[in-house]
């Protein structure tokens, strides 16, 4: 007498394929909205060009930015080997944006990040514990916030000789409050959602109440929020250079080349100042652009 034995299939939990099959579908239609918004195409194409500007260009276009050369200041556009012409240090004015961009960018995303990084982390702590903790947590941040950012920037530029890292934190230190408020609402609205409920239950910590559930599903907003700090970072950096707090020389920002170029306004040197200035105005519209984009992108009512 033969027996035939059949290997049950493992059961799939209730939901499970649904939401396998709708997490393709959710991010295709994140995308779709994305790229259905002309604006934000722009901004990619255009920080794109940027970065590919800063980073590769002087692979391609090789210039002397450490030793000045005065005799060859302040040339204009067309002149002999300066297309652009060049500053008022003799440096070649196209090579000057490229380093002046590695320098700008570099401070802004890393600024930004770490602003958004830290920010989201103390919002979801002090929205998930709630109590005296958010309240502590928050009063802080209130206090934070009744001081003017840029007051804070030139005092503590003032005190410390500037360089990348350092601007990078400062910058970090003062912009990681709006980004810490937005992320604490999400988090009180979030800390109350049946399977936050249930990990609790289930024994889990406050710890993986934070970082599993409340952080990734807080992700649109951090996302949407950062591309904005970046933006404001980088205008940090301007104004601080424009105040001249910047990075020293040989070093240089847009900033540091906008607020050199303005002492030859009345010269009529308007190389000095246009494209530093253009150059600035296109990098923050490109990420207000694209952050733009990502709202909508996660916006529920626009990805039915």
């Amino acid at each position: 007498m033969s027996t035939t034995s059949t290997t049950a299939a493992p059961a799939v939990a209730p939901g499970q394929e649904e939401a396998a099959q709708a997490t393709p579908s959710l991010a295709r239609r994140t995308l779709r909205v994305f790229t259905g918004n002309k604006l934000a195409l722009t901004g990619v194409v255009v920080l794109l060009l940027l970065l590919a500007f800063s980073y590769l260009g002087p692979l391609v276009y090789s210039t002397e930015q450490v030793h000045t050369d005065l005799s060859q200041a302040n040339l204009p556009p067309g002149s002999p080997g300066h297309p652009l012409g060049t500053t008022d240090l003799g440096y070649d004015m196209i090579g000057r944006l490229m380093v002046a961009g590695r320098t700008s960018l570099e401070i802004g995303l890393a600024a930004g990040l770490l602003a958004t990084l830290f920010g989201t982390v103390y919002g979801a702590v002090a929205g998930y514990f709630g109590g005296w903790v958010d309240a502590a947590m928050m009063r802080i941040t209130d206090a934070a916030l009744a001081i003017p950012a840029m007051f804070l920037l030139v005092v503590v530029a003032a005190i410390i000789t500037p360089s990348k890292g350092v601007l990078i934190m400062i910058i970090a230190a003062v912009a990681w409050l709006s980004p810490a408020r937005l992320v604490r609402g999400e988090a009180l609205s979030l800390r109350n959602r049946e399977y936050v409920q249930a990990m609790r239950m289930m024994g889990g910590g406050g710890a993986r109440a934070v970082f599993k559930h409340i952080v990734p599903n807080a992700v649109g907003t951090v996302i949407v929020n950062a591309t904005f700090q970046v933006a404001d970072a980088i205008l940090y950096v301007s104004y601080l250079a424009f105040l001249g707090l910047s990075i020293p020389p040989p070093s240089a920002d847009w900033g540091s080349m906008l607020s050199s170029g303005i002492t030859y306004t009345q010269n009529g040197y308007w190389w000095l100042i246009f494209p530093p200035g253009i150059a600035i105005v296109l990098v923050v519209a490109a990420f207000n652009f694209i952050g733009d984009g990502l709202r909508d992108a996660f916006d529920v009512r626009l990805r039915k």
